[in-house]
């Protein structure tokens, strides 16, 4: 298959990238076949739920708040119904390190000490071809035990042995994502189904021989129905393998404003299948944001270090996610610390320690039953803080925090936010926003920036809050109104300031994010019209209607 350099087919899928070493290993023919059939059985549901995301949006756009679902009461209000238990592997998550899967990060994070390891194909990871098909080899290498390397600066890098290591989960990519290197009935595939079809083929068995399953993290996630398709994927793949039913097990992000209103129907709809909920924060605000950017005051945020996991609606969204995975048995999960410790600067470390250390003690006196980190360097913070509070217990679902009432107004209580936009957060925004998209179409997903790190969910924070405040004439702290060609001004300041070097791709970088932020209308992902126009092979522009899912 190495030798092709023009498209090619097999079982029905046509191949539209330069094939990279080893694929063959990924993209054998009846790995293929059974991407083809979870596609077939799936595309046209997963057209009509991205429409469905796009009238949602509509609707709250023209001023109807989100609220509890009228029609789901019963299942909110059965007391009966409960999730699979926890699964091998999955009855300790205290501490879960997150990261891309290439193969240094693989090493690093299996090697990490954590409970579990978030393989991530999504938020961390540049979607290109290289990226998708190595990270399949380095989760099969791992699982073999044969992706130990040396380095060309001579580091040795080893896995620890097989007890030693944590349970993989692995994030696909979101429904709004398309594969566009890998065509079927002339459209693309999902990324997700792409991402989840090729792990799941090849590794289900493997991971059930070794006392564990085929695990995952499902993101971006906004109402019931779409975690519906996701179960009736689940319950195809396990059919098309003769796998039982119920061994996959999935833990849903809740990453988006409106699925915060769903949460026990999303545990519903996955209850065979769940494993617990997360507290996607990042995304959480983005989404936040883009559903309410042009709702006016009541829903303009402060500057994006001001919005912690203290303010109202974010300590609401918390304490109902943890409410409603232990009543059901499901394993309440806290969000990345984004400060990251810098091993050359002391004091930055000493910093980042005691921030992690403080959101995570937050988290497990709420009842969380782990939390993220994204460093092996911050592992022992976040075990040490859920240690004290577990003990020997390897969770805290028994505390089911009845005290908490569901109450959907908190939800969207933004204007409760206390803080002020400052012209450096305006400039924060602006260099974070283009120093991450630069890294990301260098093929890097996951970057540190002044000791935060930052992904594709915090780079969409940083341009979502610019085109808001624009939108609705925000005033600083100093009585300044926002205004486009202000922004423009700090835009060439910032751009100006950047430190450059061979083969940057800051004037690339600074086009997508003049895009995204400047422009009238607004992309709901920053990583669809950079994907389309600078990963995709076969060079495509991003339709407006796929600008617009998600």
């Amino acid at each position: 298959m190495n030798s092709f350099t023009d498209d090619f087919t097999i079982n029905g899928i046509t191949m539209t990238a330069q094939p990279i070493c080893r694929q063959n290993e990924v993209l054998t023919p009846d790995a293929l076949e059974f991407v083809a059939k979870l596609h077939r059985a799936t595309a046209d549901r997963r057209q009509e739920l991205l429409q469905a995301r796009r009238t949602r949006r509509a609707e709250i756009a023209a001023g109807q708040d989100p609220r509890f679902l009228r029609a789901t009461e019963d299942i909110r209000n059965d007391p009966s119904w409960r999730v699979a238990p926890p699964a091998p592997g999955l009855e300790d998550r205290r501490v879960e390190i997150t990261g891309p899967v290439d193969q240094k990060m693989t090493i690093n994070a299996l090697n990490s000490g954590a409970k579990v390891w978030l393989a991530d194909m999504e938020d961390s990871s540049t979607p290109t071809w290289r990226n998708v098909i190595k990270g399949q080899l380095n989760l099969t290498d791992a699982l073999e035990r044969r992706i130990d390397f040396t380095s060309p600066e001579g580091k040795e890098y080893k896995l620890r042995p097989a007890g030693e290591l944590p349970t993989i989960v692995v994030r696909p990519r979101g429904w709004h994502l398309p594969e566009k290197h890998m065509i079927i009935d002339g459209a693309p595939i999902a990324g997700g189904i792409v991402d989840f079809g090729l792990f799941f083929f090849h590794n289900a068995r493997r991971l059930l021989a070794q006392g564990k399953g085929p695990y995952f993290y499902l993101p971006k996630i906004e109402n019931h129905l779409e975690a519906r398709l996701w179960n009736d994927i689940f319950i195809l793949a396990q059919d098309l393998l003769g796998i039982p039913q119920g061994t996959i097990r999935a833990t849903v992000l809740i990453e988006t404003i409106t699925a915060a209103f769903e949460m026990e129907e999303i545990l519903y709809e996955l209850r065979d299948h769940a494993a617990g909920l997360n507290a996607g924060r990042w995304d959480y605000i983005f989404s936040l944001i883009k559903n309410f950017r042009t709702r006016g005051p009541r829903f303009v945020l402060p500057d994006r270090g001001q919005v912690t996991m203290t303010q109202p609606f974010m300590r609401a969204y918390t304490e109902q996610l943890v409410r409603a995975c232990h009543k059901r048995g499901a394993m309440a999960i806290g969000g990345m610390a984004a400060a990251v410790p810098n091993r050359k600067d002391e004091a930055a470390n000493t910093n980042a320690f005691e921030k992690v250390r403080a959101d995570k003690t937050r988290e497990a006196n709420d009842g969380f039953d782990g939390s993220w980190v994204a460093h092996p360097d911050l592992v022992p913070v976040c075990r040490e803080v859920f240690d004290s509070i577990l003990g020997e217990r390897p969770n805290q679902l028994d505390r089911t925090r009845e005290d908490v009432i569901p109450d959907d107004a908190a939800l969207i209580n933004v204007a409760a936010t206390e803080g002020t936009i400052t012209e450096q957060g305006i400039r924060n925004n602006i260099e974070v926003g283009i120093r991450y998209i630069e890294s990301w179409l260098r093929g890097n997903g996951a970057v540190a920036i002044h000791n935060l790190m930052e992904d594709a969910a915090t780079a969409e924070i940083s341009r979502s809050q610019l085109w808001q405040w624009m939108y609705a004439s925000a005033i600083t702290d100093h009585g300044e109104i926002i205004t486009h060609h202000w922004i423009e001004e700090l835009l060439d300041e910032e751009f100006a300031r950047l430190e450059r070097f061979d083969g940057d791709r800051f004037e690339d970088a600074r086009d997508i994010f003049e895009e995204v932020t400047l422009a009238r209308d607004f992309p709901s992902f920053l990583t669809l019209p950079a994907y389309a126009r600078y990963l995709t092979e076969a060079k495509t522009k991003a339709s407006a209607e796929e600008l617009a899912a998600a």
